[in-house]
């Protein structure tokens, strides 16, 4: 998908980025169905248009990343996608969020269960002032779901797609508080998945972290998505290019280009694409 972007100018300059991208797997040109087919949505609030006639499907266990200079609506649709926006005042949102079959605006669909289904890590990791254990079992227990061995078995099994299991193990019921900066971001990642989500949103999720928690993130992103099906905000092009299969470019809220990562990359279709990408500007 592209939009039309000849009428804008900008700045030159002899600046340069070059990105890695990292090596194609055998599945990444393998069409799948889409998880997520969005149509049409804008999204204002108050006066303001933040978001306009955002079109595109999002495959079944890929990771998709969304880039742009801040202010151009990526977070905006991301939260889009679970309804977050809900918590925002003077919020207009039209056009079709579908996920998996569940139209994630019609009026008669729970706002709980699109949560569930639809998990977020946050820019800043949030663990609840509770130990290991009862932060990622918090949405079970909510959910009504009592039984220790259930909730021993949740709890094991989502440490370690976190790929946090060994770390903690032998301290559940110390509190998460007490966990680095990069263990934080993957105990909420470890909350996230107990509750068995079919999708799951990261809005920069590595934004806080040093190098070595970022490389530790990125490479659970790259396992989970056998699993999930990923939608990633970042303003880092080179880690946009390292951990997904997918890339959609936003501009001034508008959905500039989308496509496989590696082509968009290497040979964008779009100069205003091209110019972000290179460092022009952004």
């Amino acid at each position: 998908m592209s939009q039309d972007t000849a009428t804008t100018t900008m700045p030159e300059t002899n600046l340069r980025i070059k990105t890695e991208v990292k090596a194609q797997d055998a599945s990444t040109n393998e069409v799948r169905e889409p998880d997520i087919v969005i149509t049409d949505v804008n999204l204002s609030y108050g006066d303001n248009h933040v978001l306009h006639d955002i079109s595109m499907d999002i495959e079944d266990r890929r990771a998709t990343a969304f880039i742009g200079p801040s202010g151009c609506g990526k977070s905006t649709l991301l939260r889009c996608l679970n309804r977050m926006n809900d918590l925002i005042d003077n919020v207009k949102v039209s056009g079709s969020i579908q996920v998996k079959g569940l139209d994630v605006n019609a009026a008669a669909t729970d706002v709980i269960e699109v949560r569930r289904r639809v998990g977020m890590v946050f820019q800043k990791s949030n663990p609840f002032p509770k130990s290991i254990y009862e932060n990622v079992v918090y949405g079970l227990r909510i959910a009504g779901i009592n039984d220790k061995a259930t909730l021993d078995d949740a709890a094991e099994r989502s440490l370690k797609g976190a790929a946090i299991w060994d770390e903690v193990k032998d301290r559940l019921h110390e509190s998460g508080l007490g966990l680095s900066g990069g263990q934080m971001q993957r105990l909420c990642i470890a909350r996230a998945i107990a509750v068995e989500p079919e999708v799951l949103l990261m809005d920069e999720p590595c934004s806080a972290l040093d190098p070595i928690a970022t490389l530790k993130i990125e490479e659970l992103i790259y396992t989970l998505k056998e699993k999930y099906t990923i939608v990633i905000v970042t303003h880092n092009l080179q880690q946009a290019a390292r951990v997904s299969d997918r890339t959609a470019f936003f501009w001034l809220g508008r959905l500039v280009e989308y496509g496989n990562t590696a082509s968009m990359f290497t040979t964008p279709r779009e100069k205003l694409t091209e110019d972000y990408i290179t460092g022009r500007f952004g």
